[in-house]
């Protein structure tokens, strides 16, 4: 649901989120970061005025720098209308530096799957948002681009490798890799090639995408690249990118996008903005290499994890920290009132009007999640996003669960005020980084086997009686196993909506059982990605698609874009 403040002080009209952000002056990238993060003109790579990437060999400097404090903001489970976590980000982090705090965010791209579908951009929005709005929204500098063509690339050299004489002796039936494009298309979920029966994913999906946000630098991109596991013989011997001899032409093509990109928000805080795999898909993280280049440039990072804490903040610990060593010190859960009425039972339609009954049946779900974080050791801070029809009612029944938690409340309005909405939130989260450092680690230990993984997370985390392997997943298994890859992390691609693997189930269902149809092998990311119930990994438009509001007025300006 989109939220309307006024653009400037004393305007008459309200304005959207587009308005706001094309009223804001914006400083120049290159000034911005000499005289907020101390970096030089020429270790920047400038696109236009107000964005640019940091150079390679600086990222190699900041290598050895010591780091700041990290931050990590998820939310309960979401809901269709969203619950802000974006906006949360820019708020706190500009909160953050109205109080003297030298702080950067750390964010992931949109897809232009969302963006032209559903859910609309992911730059925040009101006076928490990211600008240039529409620049990142829309192709932004080339990093999605650049995976999508990597990928796509990789799945011709494999068609051509069969096509002349296959001389690793490929199975064509178990050729793994599909291809992908940054929008939603639902027709191409199974298409017919030269090469027999094929599919795509979306760019987000993309194993690919993954390596870009988890590889160290250019040396560890190539690493992981030519691990990647592209097919099988009939043998049941894996194939690799570096069999096919396909690394450098994929590094090609990767090299500038593995440089995070800065921008800014509406009150001039630096952003980088990185990377952008799904929660629900992948392991919904920015990339390592901005949160590494963030916390060499700042006191504080604030970095997001896609979706709720069960997803996002889990992936975060159990693949990216733990593949990294670079743990949270603080964490967020965001959450809105019509979230929780939401998931207590109203609709749609309903979950916008105050309803404490239904908000209070569904606090169970902000239990779970903060129950979530403390699996892995981080206290949470809840931050209430508030929205202007609020019930007082609704508030003292929210701060007085967190009271029985032990947990601190923040309410926050930084989607009307900017950093000054989030002051309460970004002062508990001193407090929090003040009490000393956390004591995080995975929820699983490393060389656990998938299945103890899996039965982990699904039993603790996710309430979940237990973990249900189709006969194909059960198949894939033994096969990994047998090949050496039975003790990798898990990333469980399900959906966003619920504990379990069907949306309908809602975000308080209890004593389920985590239905896995199919095991898919990330060998280059290094995990192993469990794929439950029916989630597509190539989404479809919605039945009016965000596409459908958009255009261009008579002076050329973008219209539409929420």
């Amino acid at each position: 649901m989109s939220r309307k403040v006024d653009g400037n002080e004393g305007a008459a009209a309200p304005a959207t989120d587009l308005e706001i952000a094309r009223r804001a002056p914006l400083e120049p990238i290159l000034s911005l970061a000499e005289a907020r993060l101390g970096i030089a003109a020429e270790d920047l790579v400038p696109f236009g005025h107000y964005r640019a990437k940091l150079s390679l060999p600086l990222l190699q400097r900041l290598k050895d720098r010591p780091r700041g404090r990290l931050v990590l903001v998820s939310a309960i489970t979401p809901t269709p209308a969203g619950e802000g976590k974006t906006t949360a980000c820019v708020g706190l982090v500009d909160a953050l530096s109205c109080l003297g705090v030298s702080a950067l965010a750390c964010l992931r791209e949109p897809s232009l799957g969302p963006v032209f579908g559903m859910k609309g951009g992911a730059a925040g929005g009101g006076r928490a948002q990211v600008v240039p709005m529409e620049s990142i929204n829309l192709h932004f500098n080339g990093d999605f681009h650049a995976v999508t063509s990597a990928h796509n690339l990789l799945a011709a050299l494999i068609d051509n490798h069969l096509y002349w004489g296959n001389a690793l002796e490929i199975d064509p039936e178990r050729v793994m890799w599909p291809r992908v494009l940054d929008l939603n298309d639902r027709s191409l979920r199974r298409v017919h090639t030269g090469q027999g029966e094929r599919n795509f994913e979306i760019t987000a999906a993309s194993e690919i995408m993954a390596i870009l946000c988890l590889a160290e630098d250019l040396a560890d991109l190539e690493r992981r690249l030519g691990r990647i596991v592209v097919a099988w013989r009939h043998d049941d011997t894996p194939v690799t990118v570096a069999d096919l001899g396909a690394v450098g032409a994929l590094a090609v093509l990767l090299r500038d996008a593995m440089a995070p990109n800065l921008v800014q928000t509406l009150e001039h805080t630096p952003v980088l903005i990185h990377g952008g795999p799904f929660a629900n898909i992948a392991h919904g993280c920015s990339s390592l290499v901005a949160t590494r280049a963030a916390l060499a440039l700042g006191e504080v990072v604030v970095t997001e994890a896609g979706f709720g804490a069960d997803q996002g903040l889990e992936k975060f610990i159990d693949i990216k920290s733990r593949q990294s060593g670079i743990f949270p010190d603080a964490a967020v859960i965001v959450v809105t009132l019509r979230a929780l009425r939401f998931h207590g039972g109203a609709t749609r339609e309903t979950m916008q009007h105050p309803d404490l009954a239904a908000l209070t049946a569904g606090l169970d779900n902000l239990v779970r999640q903060v129950a979530v974080a403390r699996a892995f050791g981080l206290e949470p801070v809840v931050a209430l996003n508030a929205f202007p029809d609020d019930s007082d009612d609704e508030q003292a029944r929210l701060l007085a669960c967190c009271s029985q938690l032990g947990v601190a409340m923040a309410n926050c309005d930084h989607w009307a005020r900017g950093g000054e909405g989030a002051l309460t939130l970004a002062r508990l989260i001193q407090q929090r980084l003040a009490a000393g450092v956390a004591d995080v680690a995975p929820l699983y230990p490393d060389g656990a086997s998938v299945e103890e993984a899996l039965e982990t997370i699904a039993t603790r985390l996710y309430g979940a009686s237990g973990v249900e392997l189709s006969p194909e997943a059960r198949e894939m298994l033994q096969r990994l196993e047998r090949a050496g890859y039975g003790q990798l992390p898990v990333c469980i691609a399900r959906t966003q909506y619920s504990f379990s693997d069907d949306p309908a189930d809602g975000g308080l269902i209890k004593g389920h059982w985590l239905r896995v149809r199919e095991l898919r092998l990330s060998a280059g990311a290094g995990f192993l990605v469990a794929v439950c119930g029916k989630l597509m990994t190539l989404p479809g438009l919605p039945r009016e698609p965000a596409a459908l509001g958009m255009g261009l007025d008579n002076e050329g300006d973008i219209t539409g874009l929420a």
